[in-house]
């Protein structure tokens, strides 16, 4: 790793353990011809116009340079084209608030903590996205960006190798005061799994099939009566299933639990 982006990370303290740590994984090969993924990407960039304050990145992880980036980014931050060819992340560090840089570290660590959980089927379906500040390299101007995120390229060990990071420039300022964050994906039962900055309660729950069908009939306005006799199990039974419901959603009362639950489908 290049020395000056080593010592630039290290005084990140978590945010650079994580990404050094990240780097020296064990990367193996894909199975997607990365030249033709990173072809597709500028066909893209160029069918949306970057003219509209979007940018398009994607970091390769096994150097942490920027295997691709819509050179706008020139004319909307101030950093030349050449700064971010060079450095890579470090590039997109030196921009960051540095209000947002602890909560980006504990989001990342979040993210690749679970996507480490999830099966390959899961990971497809996986996506998050983020609001940030960047700093303008001249001027100081603090801009917003909404970011959308998802796994671009796994190899065979389940590595992110690369990330597609599409981001948007706000004109106006969005209702949070500082990094925030959501993710989804589709588990394994057919769930849509939610989380959030502002909804920490739904992170990392899984709900067996079973689970996942009581809560279907509770969102339905059945009673525990009428869920045992559709499923011809007791209500001690169902009473059970509910209390470990509440339980893997840190739910206090069943208004909470329901209100979780519709949380999550909506997202």
């Amino acid at each position: 790793m290049d020395s000056f982006l080593r010592d630039r990370l290290r005084k990140q303290g978590k945010f650079s353990d994580f990404f050094i740590e990240w780097k020296e994984r064990e990367f193996t090969e894909t199975d997607i011809d990365e030249d033709k993924l990173l072809k597709d990407l500028e066909v893209l960039s160029q069918n949306m116009g970057m003219k509209e304050g979007i940018i398009i990145g994607c970091i390769d992880y096994r150097d942490l340079s920027l295997a691709f980036f819509t050179d706008n980014v020139e004319e909307i931050m101030g950093y030349p084209s050449s700064f971010f060819r060079k450095k890579g992340m470090e590039a997109v560090l030196t921009m960051l608030h540095p209000e947002d840089v602890p909560e980006l570290a504990k989001f990342q660590k979040i993210v690749f903590d679970l996507l480490q959980e999830l099966s390959r089927e899961e990971m497809d379906t996986f996506e998050f996205t983020y609001m940030v500040r960047w700093i303008h390299r001249d001027t100081k101007e603090i801009k917003w960006f909404a970011c959308k995120v998802r796994p671009y390229l796994i190899d065979r060990n389940k590595n992110v190798v690369f990330d597609l990071h599409v981001l948007l420039l706000l004109t106006t300022p969005p209702q949070v005061s500082n990094f925030d964050w959501s993710y989804s994906y589709t588990s394994k039962e057919g769930n849509k799994i939610h989380a959030s900055k502002r909804e920490p309660k739904t992170i990392n729950f899984k709900l067996t099939r079973k689970e996942s069908l009581i809560s279907d009939m509770i969102l339905e306005g059945k009673s525990s009566i009428e869920i045992a006799t559709e499923l011809n199990i007791s209500k001690n039974t169902v009473n059970t299933h509910r209390k470990n419901i509440l339980k893997k959603l840190n739910a206090k009362t069943t208004a909470e639990m329901v209100k979780i639950l519709l949380n999550t489908r909506m997202n």
